[in-house]
């Protein structure tokens, strides 16, 4: 077998060399590389190149990932090692490859990276390469660095040109400039899987556009056609940034309603969500990196409503459809009670009843009402008709997305700004906007896996509170720089960014966690493990909040905030920390130094970002046991790395189990043999109940002080299951009630991809294993809860940290002078709205017989038909 090698000469295929590829790579891998190479060779043809045996190998290797999880690992090494061989071992020299990029057909220079990134690691040069860790690309897993290939490594022509830990010294230099020492501390910590940023920011830091922010939060600036198509304008410049988008929409004016202008009639919200659908179709984000996402807001006494809650059906009339927008609701507790109680809903044109969008709590209820007694209506409904189509719409689409009006303003850290009249494209951005500030969101992740430990003397596991806390300190420290350095799309949102510098930090892979230190996700422990954690971040980021504002001083609008006055997430929450951390510490420091974040927590997706490093997504529970990946290179099955481990352990895992799995949908409850703890541990959210999920939703609520993206998963979903799901949510005081639903039909199809007959015959085998396997052989650590953390509360903490931020801010100067002189990065240019210009922003303050609906019964609704049905893919955290 002839094949070409990189030089283009051609040789005969040289098995061994195949061979020891494998084998060098498989070093300390449970992997049969005999069997793998035999694979490959099978897959050979004439002429291959030898790049293209590197594929292949990679592919055959994700292939077995069913056989262990370490075939993942070698299919990823042997493609990281292909790549280094492409790639410069230099830091200097790929940044300078980067930049001198000159485009291939008009010859201009197009540079990849910014002149003072280029000029910060030319100048820090020594300290990079002692710092840069090349053996850690070798541990992504397959669809890992599939992922960082695909959309996040740079590329010259077409080619990639950096390798992961470049990107990720890129990143870190892009942020921290010539402060070194920050620049490799938050290298050093990506690095080793501790916290990631957000997309935008791994996709721009270091570059010469580096917008940074993942969110938006955008007003409709007035109901007309200026106002209409200036917002318009303003998301298309925002979604060219790679920013997603959440839009208010409550004071467009009905249909029918008046226009004095022209002396018609509106046509209402349709016509005009279709303009914005098509705009989401055209701007994509950063250019094709991800297609351009627009959540739309509504309050549901809007009189257009109902047509709203239609928009994404996949039946119906094309023209009143727009399906590339995502649809939520921000929605009153008046609406809440009206339906608990089978009253009546009023629906009005905010023309004819202006301000009810301006107003939450007793104030919109007293509004409300005034305007029923006047007659204002448009029309009036049974409160409970419209939940039914609220409840239709979801089961069908798996939108509207439900957020809570009252919750999300009474318990704010911004509401001494004004009334929040919209959440973000995900759901979990709670921020005030108005026509003069568009709301922007800084994000990150902490990867909680990361911080379960080992100690082998006493062999017992532990939760590293202090190290959690300790990177929250970073990623705030983080975030908040970005907010200075950021190119943002329009001035509305650095103007607002930098008056009241929210950031939201996020997790992923809550589930891993559990799984590690092997607590079943509805078990007590898993329970109070979930609020420690969430308690820890919150209480790192406003220690970090607080040193960085005994430096900067506090946000332009922290006055008159609840913090301000002495009242943190739990308090608006009515909830009493636990003693894992001294609260007290944190007050005092706050009634000293302010805060320079006005918002920090906001649990995000991370569709994307946990798929780089491995992990489950945000807080959520696992799907599926077994399920299928797509890369560009096809479709592979991926099973529980946990799961397969313990079953490989206990001599259960084969072929024929894995059959079985698949055969029962990713679920391990029905199959004989298993051990019930395994059963326990390795429930999927279909087996959970849902009732669990928003309880420990709200256990952490107290410590989020934005909110967080709750998905729902309800299997055979009836109108009573959605609406009992709903009120526990709305009654337990989240301000996300749901993101998506997710549903599933109550019996699967049959797999006919599985042999059945074999199948009975093995389940006939696992039937005689039942009570017999011994799981003590997973037990080689014990968990071991920690209550509190020992701390020094004293000020010289404070001081301490507070010296050294204040010796790193020159070097923060001094990226500042650099990036004025001879920069090359077409930054909007700094107005008045800076740091600290206080004051430059001025503050601102019919009746149709209808029938009823059941909405507690039993009857099946239609399942979800999102697709992709896997996740949210437009913000990805």
């Amino acid at each position: 077998m002839i094949v070409t090698k990189r030089n283009g000469s051609e040789q005969e295929l040289d098995r061994t060399k195949i061979e020891r590829r494998i084998s060098r790579q498989a070093q300390g891998l449970q992997v049969d590389s005999e069997l793998l190479c035999h694979r490959v060779i099978d897959g050979v043809y004439r002429g291959v190149k030898t790049t293209e045996v590197d594929d292949l190998i990679s592919e055959c290797a994700a292939n077995s990932v069913t056989k262990h999880p370490d075939y993942s690992i070698l299919a990823a090494r042997i493609l990281v090692s292909r790549l280094h061989k492409e790639t410069s071992h230099s830091i200097v020299a790929t940044a300078e490859r980067l930049y001198n990029y000159h485009h291939h057909r008009s010859g201009r220079h197009a540079p990849k990276i910014a002149r003072e990134t280029l000029l910060t690691i030319r100048r820090h040069e020594k300290q990079l390469m002692e710092a840069i860790d090349y053996s850690r690309d070798y541990e992504y897993s397959y669809f890992g660095y599939r992922t960082l290939e695909r959309s996040y490594l740079l590329r010259v022509d077409g080619k990639i040109a950096e390798r992961p830990q470049q990107l990720l010294m890129r990143v870190a230099v892009g942020i921290h400039g010539e402060d070194i020492d920050s620049a490799v501390e938050t290298y050093e910590l990506m690095s080793k899987k501790y916290f990631t940023h957000a997309s935008p920011t791994l996709f721009n830091a270091g570059t010469p556009l580096p917008q940074m922010s993942s969110c938006f939060l955008v007003a409709m600036k007035e109901d007309s056609i200026d106002g209409i198509f200036d917002t318009l304008k303003t998301c298309a410049s925002i979604s060219k940034s790679a920013g997603g988008i959440g839009i208010h929409v409550h004071n467009i004016r009905a249909r029918g309603a008046y226009i004095a202008g022209t002396n018609g009639n509106s046509s209402g919200l349709v016509p005009m969500l279709k303009v914005y659908n098509d705009a989401a179709r055209y701007v994509d984000q950063g250019g094709n990196k991800r297609p351009g996402a627009f959540a739309i807001y509504l309050e549901p006494w809007h009189a257009d409503v109902f047509d709203f809650l239609d928009m994404r059906k996949n039946h119906g009339k094309e023209e009143s459809r727009g399906r590339d927008l995502f649809y939520a609701l921000w929605v009153p507790d008046l609406f809440m009670k009206r339906v608990e109680h089978n009253e009546q809903w009023t629906l009005f044109s905010p023309d004819e009843a202006p301000g009810l969008s301006d107003v939450y709590g007793d104030e919109f209820e007293a509004l409300y009402l005034k305007y029923e007694k006047e007659n204002r209506g448009i029309r009036t409904v049974k409160a409970q008709k419209l939940w039914y189509a609220i409840l239709e719409s979801q089961s069908e689409t798996g939108t509207p997305f439900m957020l809570y009006k009252d919750s999300c303003n009474r318990k704010t850290n911004q509401k001494n700004l004004g009334t929040i009249k919209s959440s973000n494209l995900c759901a979990e951005i709670v921020q005030y906007s108005d026509p003069n500030e568009v709301a922007v969101c800084n994000l990150a992740s902490l990867a909680l896996p990361t911080y379960v430990k080992w100690d082998d003397t006493e062999k017992k596991m532990y939760y590293d509170f202090q190290g959690l806390h300790k990177v929250a300190k970073v990623v705030t420290r983080n975030l908040n720089r970005i907010i200075d350095i950021n190119a943002y799309p329009v001035p509305e949102a650095e103007r607002s960014n930098l008056r009241h510098r929210p950031i939201a930090i996020g997790v992923q892979g809550l589930a891993d966690v559990f799984l590690r230190l092997r607590l079943p996700y509805e078990s007590e422990e898993a329970q109070k493990l979930n609020s420690q954690i969430f308690e820890t971040i919150y209480h790192g980021a406003l220690e970090a909040s607080i040193e960085l504002a005994a430096v900067d001083g506090p946000y332009e609008s922290f006055e008159g905030s609840p913090a301000s006055k002495g009242q943190l997430q739990f308090d608006l929450w009515s909830h009493e920390p636990s003693k894992l951390w001294h609260w007290e510490y944190i007050k005092s420091g706050i009634a000293r130094y302010g805060l320079r974040n006005s918002l920090l927590v906001a649990p995000m997706p991370t569709a994307s970002t946990s798929q780089i490093l491995g992990f489950n997504e945000c807080f959520e529970p696992y799907t599926s046991n077994i399920y299928t990946r797509r890369v560009l290179s096809g479709e592979f099955q991926v099973v529980n790395q946990y799961l397969m481990k313990d079953l490989h352990k206990l001599g259960l895992w084969n072929d024929k189990m894995k059959n079985r799995i698949i055969a029962d949908g990713g679920s391990i409850q029905s199959i004989p043999g298993i051990p019930k703890e395994i059963k326990d541990l390795y429930k999927t959210v279909w087996e959970m109940s849902q009732r669990t999920i928003i309880n420990m939703a709200a256990a952490r609520g107290p410590f989020i002080d934005q909110s967080q993206s709750l998905n729902i998963y309800i299997r055979d979903a009836t109108v009573g299951k959605l609406t009992s799901m709903h009120f526990h949510g709305w009654k337990k005081g989240l301000k996300t009630g749901m993101y998506y639903l997710r549903t599933q039909a109550a019996s699967a199809p049959i797999q006919f991809t599985v042999d059945q007959a074999l199948l009975k015959e093995y389940e006939q085998e696992l039937e005689q294993l039942d009570g017999t396997i011994d799981t003590e052989i997973l037990q080689e650590y014990k968990y071991v809860p920690i209550e509190s953390v020992p701390q020094e509360t004293g000020k010289d903490e404070f001081q301490d940290t507070v010296r050294l931020l204040k010796e790193r801010k020159k070097f923060h100067q001094l990226s500042h002078d650099d990036n004025n002189n001879g920069s090359t990065s077409p930054r909007l240019k700094r107005g008045p709205s800076g740091p600290g210009a206080d004051g430059v922003v001025k503050k601102r303050a019919r009746r149709l017989s209808s029938s009823d609906y059941d909405i507690f019964g039993s009857g099946t609704l239609k399942s979800c038909s999102i697709n992709p049905a896997d996740g949210c893919e437009m913000c990805s955290g």
